[in-house]
């Protein structure tokens, strides 16, 4: 007798280079996933059109793969944006109805985001912020710099170092605001660049040590906080140091139940690209206080912020178990 079997949505798709990218999280209007480093989102244009993400993701839907076509994916668009060679939580919108309000929650500066940086260099201080106005290097296409001239913008940026080894330091960064390399020009603003930034720093045979790996944000459509983490485990492990120097409540889903969001859409009075809790303080540390003396975190108070689904949290780039329904298999380093 045969038996009508609902097969399972991959949480993990394939870009055409062999790349697998994992889908961290999904309701009705987002999808959100690990981005790989390398990718581009900006313009389709014909020099780097073998590197944009978004034209992959628009193709995969067109020619309906399995992972797209399971979905009944008609439309992605990406909410907001990370620099190519940066890796991490990469929010979607699954409709074009739902991009202005999605659009709008980012641009009021409700959004928290934490990154992972390596960098060349131990910070002088341990816990800091950096609000240095950032604009467009007039001498350099492309090139961003702190700039107190007309063209540019405020930014802010609270840093804590999270341990150090070898000339290196693992650093967690919030921003506040979202300028064009907001986190890599402070952290070269402060003499320690993030490692590989072939911009504002050196190359690194591991490519740019920056990680977006926390996104919190409230969905103006089901009027709650939505949280997205990617794993931070092989991130630490590739530059030398011990994945749980990370809080245990950043880099894991909270255990407090839900609190309310308003109808509005408000998460906080945090800003826009602001860190998830532990937030930053005026004066510039994390609630939390200061680096424990042997390099461990001190634990940040739990979150009331949840996922709607939960989906399997693997290192980035791995593929899923037989178990989950896809094979065995990694891809590139990010």
């Amino acid at each position: 007798m045969w038996f009508n079997r609902e097969v399972a949505k991959p949480d993990f798709f394939e870009l055409p280079d062999g790349t697998i990218v994992n889908i961290l999280y999904e309701d009705r209007g987002v999808l959100a996933i690990d981005k790989p480093a390398g990718w581009m989102l900006g313009p389709d244009d014909g020099e780097h059109a073998d590197r944009g993400l978004h034209r992959a993701l628009v193709d995969a839907i067109e020619t309906g793969e399995w992972w797209a076509r399971s979905r009944n994916l008609k439309f992605l668009r990406f909410v907001h944006r990370l620099d190519a060679p940066t890796t991490g939580v990469l929010l979607f919108s699954k409709s074009q109805g739902a991009m202005p309000a999605l659009s709008r929650v980012f641009a009021e500066r409700t959004v928290k985001k934490a990154y992972l940086a390596v960098t060349d260099g131990v910070p002088r201080q341990g816990e800091w912020v950096c609000r240095e106005p950032l604009g467009p290097d007039p001498a350099e296409h492309g090139k961003h710099r702190v700039d107190y001239g007309p063209e540019s913008k405020p930014a802010e940026t609270a840093f804590r170092v999270l341990g150090a080894r070898e000339g290196r330091a693992l650093v967690l960064a919030l921003p506040v605001t979202g300028r064009t390399h907001q986190i890599r020009l402070h952290l070269a603003h402060a003499g320690c660049p993030v490692a590989g930034d072939i911009l504002y720093g050196r190359r690194d045979f591991h490519g740019l040590a920056l990680r977006a790996f926390r996104l919190e944000y409230p969905d103006p459509f089901l009027h709650r906080s939505t949280l997205i983490i990617a794993p931070t485990e092989a991130f630490c492990r590739r530059y030398g140091y011990d994945p749980l120097l990370v809080p245990e409540d950043l880099r894991t889903r909270p255990r407090r139940p839900l609190s309310p969001v308003s109808k509005e859409g408000k998460g906080g009075k945090d800003g826009k690209d602001g860190a998830s809790a532990p937030a930053a303080s005026k004066s510039g540390g994390l609630v939390q206080g200061k680096v424990h003396p042997q390099g461990k975190p001190t634990p940040a108070p739990g979150q009331p912020n949840r996922v709607v689904k939960e989906l399997a949290q693997r290192p980035a780039g791995q593929r899923p178990s037989h178990g989950s329904g896809g094979q065995h298999g990694a891809a590139p380093k990010q």
